[in-house]
């Protein structure tokens, strides 16, 4: 940011008190700091206690029109919506960790002011995170699109029913597929649900996406990690009965039957995270992971 920003937006289920709790602190360091201070005017917005602080309540399509900085407190699923809102707009989003695992949002709640100021004095990390675009083509012609910073999943909408499926990389024939359904993750969203199917861990700054059927019936088909500039084809097979949905980091994109075709190509979005400075992705592996904790962690 070439000046510090004068306005922040601060997102969350304030309904939770401990998100409540952390917008509340947030909010009144912002007004010490004589920095404007926005939420979306919804149920959780109007839930807000600011605590005397001034806040502005804005409808949520103003929000990132207004906003210069975003604050995602929760979990990872409340910094992916802040991602949805800011992904065509190019506004930094700093991530205050009220979840559980928290792998995007990674600054601990004690240090909320600490990391405000450091965004304010331009002492922070800029990581860049590419976007994944779903492209959803029905039989019938009508076609949708929709942004993704984690993952794009096409699972089973009923349960207790295999899909039958075909998947094409760059127009190129792959597999066949009896499974619950497919995930196609970006680095980033590799540590969500593309882990649990088996996939690996990929440091997210590597150019690459991890395909991974959910719940094969074959155990040779697994994940694979493929260029991020490929794009991903997946259609279902006619079967009596057979219907899918579409999600998109955890959103419902669409219903998907026999005939529709969903690709998943690179993005030339991206999302900006804010990270305090001397940030390590391998140290947050191992503090949510639980790793190295045998008590033979060496020191550099």
């Amino acid at each position: 940011m070439p000046s510090a920003p004068r306005s922040f937006a601060l997102v969350g289920r304030f309904t939770d008190p401990r998100v409540a709790d952390s917008a509340a602190t947030a909010a009144a360091h912002l007004a010490t700091r004589g920095i404007a201070t926005l939420v979306v005017d919804d149920v959780e917005g109007a839930a807000f206690d600011a605590g005397g602080s001034a806040v502005a309540r804005v409808a949520e399509h103003e929000l990132t029109g207004r906003a210069e900085v975003v604050l995602a407190i929760g979990g990872d699923g409340t910094l992916l919506y802040a991602a949805r809102l800011v992904a065509h707009r190019g506004i930094p989003l700093l991530g205050i960790n009220r979840g559980r695992l928290g792998f995007l949002t990674d600054v601990l709640p004690q240090d909320i002011t600490a990391s405000i100021d450091a965004v304010l004095q331009g002492d922070c990390d800029f990581d860049e995170r590419p976007l994944l675009e779903a492209r959803l083509e029905r039989a019938g012609g009508e076609r949708l699109t929709q942004l993704a910073l984690n993952d794009v999943v096409m699972q089973k909408y009923e349960t207790g029913r295999m899909l039958d499926f075909e998947s094409w990389i760059d127009g190129r024939f792959v597999n066949s597929h009896g499974a619950d359904g497919m995930v196609v993750a970006s680095a980033t969203g590799s540590t969500a649900y593309a882990l649990s199917c088996g996939g690996p861990i990929v440091e997210p700054h590597l150019d690459v996406v991890v395909v991974a059927p959910i719940c094969p019936h074959t155990l040779s088909d697994r994940p694979i990690v493929v260029p991020r500039r490929s794009t991903v084809e997946v259609m279902l097979i006619d079967r009596p009965g057979t219907r899918a949905h579409v999600t998109v980091d955890g959103v419902v994109m669409a219903d998907l039957v026999a005939g529709d075709r969903l690709a998943i190509a690179p993005s030339n979005h991206a999302i900006r995270l804010l990270h305090p400075k001397g940030y390590d992705y391998y140290r947050l592996l191992r503090s949510k992971l639980h790793w190295g904790r045998g008590g033979h962690a060496h020191q550099r």
